[in-house]
């Protein structure tokens, strides 16, 4: 294949940057409008949470469909549909008049979730090996940089412009970077005379959607409710079925023996910590910023855009933590930067759980967060590239970013759960409620930095 000259590297990177940012902003600007969601559509706590469900169960099931889809039929061209779908999503959304469509609209946003593990594929397929490292570390710290952005710029837009144009930025971004992916992106090299498996998807899907409606929905229902329970047999029972097809399949969706694989098993449980620490701090430290001292007896009472604007900081040295990943892997190696990323990320935050009487506390733990959330991301996203084939980019990837995601609705239950019952006696969320649960984040950090540790990889 040709390569591009420098200036389009350049471009290349821009127009994939653009795509990951846009969908990884989309992905933190929605939660904290929740309440206003609501109100404008006049529905119940309980059915606004679907705003977020459902874009979170359409995105697990579609990632590593469409990482598989760019190995067989070409990463750029998957990489284009997965940002138009991104943006008819968006269009969708913006347009709904009922909140009916605004769920159909998220639900296609989150088709476009293969956008990161494609971007990776792309680079590799189509930078110099020594421009690798660097690009997957600075696309993959862009996932955190959209994060911050979405939670500081969503209170702004809902007051100055209406919540409608919280899905129509996005829109005009995501088509913007279609548009430039079409055009500027080299076509990657099909995988063969290969088809999706149908039957694969479906058991696939199936068994993600069982999963991480059981779990993310188990705070409400109750663990041991027969829904939580049932949906968590029914998707142990089809995995097991999935499996056993994709083991017989000659042409599997997800080559379980690749799953299999050491590194690749171990990067993913790093990634499932990973997901459980990160998302977690993501939801509740911005709640306890929220809660009112003088109705909860903790918390600063913070706006929406005051809370987003404390934790910038992790925005910050993440992105910068980024834009030198590539030198930094190259000086101490890729794993250390993984594991020593997982222990910066326990140690914020430990941070929090001790540290939490002053602003600036929060603002300086979240900082530590951005290094650790930077280079556990970068470093993760670029062994999980390296220890396989060049085939098998975008399936090990997509599953990788996937496996984060339910790492993230497991983690969100989980300390959901803890911050009830230490609560339970008081009948309403405590301040020990919400330490107890940033003290399981930080457990789930340490041990994603004890499971980095013991990585060992080798190239494909």
């Amino acid at each position: 294949m040709a390569q591009p000259a420098s200036a389009r590297y350049k471009l290349v990177f821009l127009v994939i940057a653009m795509g990951v940012l846009s969908y990884s902003t989309i992905q933190s600007m929605v939660g904290p409008v929740l309440t206003t969601l609501r109100q404008e559509y006049g529905t119940s706590p309980g059915a606004t949470t679907w705003v977020i469900t459902a874009y979170l169960l359409s995105a697990s099931v579609f990632t590593p469909i469409a990482g598989r889809a760019g190995d067989i039929i070409g990463k750029q061209r998957m990489f284009v549909i997965a940002l138009l779908l991104l943006a008819v999503g968006s269009l969708v959304a913006a347009l709904a008049g009922n909140f009916g469509l605004l769920i159909v609209g998220r639900l296609v946003q989150g088709t476009g979730g293969g956008t990161l593990p494609l971007g990776f594929g792309i680079v590799r397929d189509v930078f110099p090996g020594a421009k690798v490292a660097a690009a997957v570390g600075s696309l993959a710290s862009l996932t955190a940089v959209g994060g911050g952005l979405g939670s500081v710029l969503a209170g702004p837009i809902v007051r100055g412009l209406g919540t409608a144009w919280l899905f129509w930025l996005p829109m005009i971004v995501t088509a913007a970077a279609a548009v430039g992916g079409h055009v500027l992106i080299p076509a990657s090299p099909p995988g063969g005379r290969q088809r999706i498996p149908i039957r694969s998807a479906v058991l696939l899907s199936a068994w993600l959607t069982a999963l991480l409606l059981g779990v993310s929905q188990a705070p409400q229902w109750g663990w041991r409710s027969p829904a939580t329970t049932g949906l968590l047999v029914a998707a142990g029972a089809i995995f097991g079925v999935w499996a056993a097809a994709e083991r017989r399949s000659a042409s599997p969706l997800i080559d379980v023996s690749l799953m299999s694989r050491r590194p690749v098993l171990m990067l993913n449980l790093v990634a499932l910590l990973v997901g459980f620490g990160i998302y977690s701090y993501g939801a509740f430290v911005p709640e306890y910023l929220q809660s009112r001292p003088a109705q909860a007896g903790f918390g600063f009472g913070l706006s929406i855009t005051q809370s987003g604007l404390i934790l910038i900081p992790s925005a910050v040295t993440n992105l910068v933590v980024g834009a030198y990943y590539g030198r930094l892997a190259d000086r101490y190696g890729a794993k250390r930067l993984m594991a020593l990323g997982c222990v910066c990320s326990g140690v914020s935050v430990f941070m929090v759980a001790g540290l939490h009487h002053y602003l600036w506390q929060f603002s300086v733990a979240a900082a530590v967060l951005g290094v650790g959330f930077g280079l556990s991301f970068a470093a993760m996203s670029g062994l999980i590239v390296e220890v396989v084939k060049r085939t098998e980019t975008g399936v090990a990837a997509g599953m990788n970013a996937n496996i984060r995601t339910i790492g993230g609705a497991v983690g969100a239950a989980v300390v959901s759960t803890v911050i009830a019952d230490t609560s339970r006696a008081a009948g309403m969320p405590t301040g020990t409620g919400y330490l107890a649960g940033f003290a399981v984040i930080g457990l789930g950090m340490i041990a994603a930095a004890a499971v980095a540790a013991m990585f060992r990889g080798s190239s494909s």
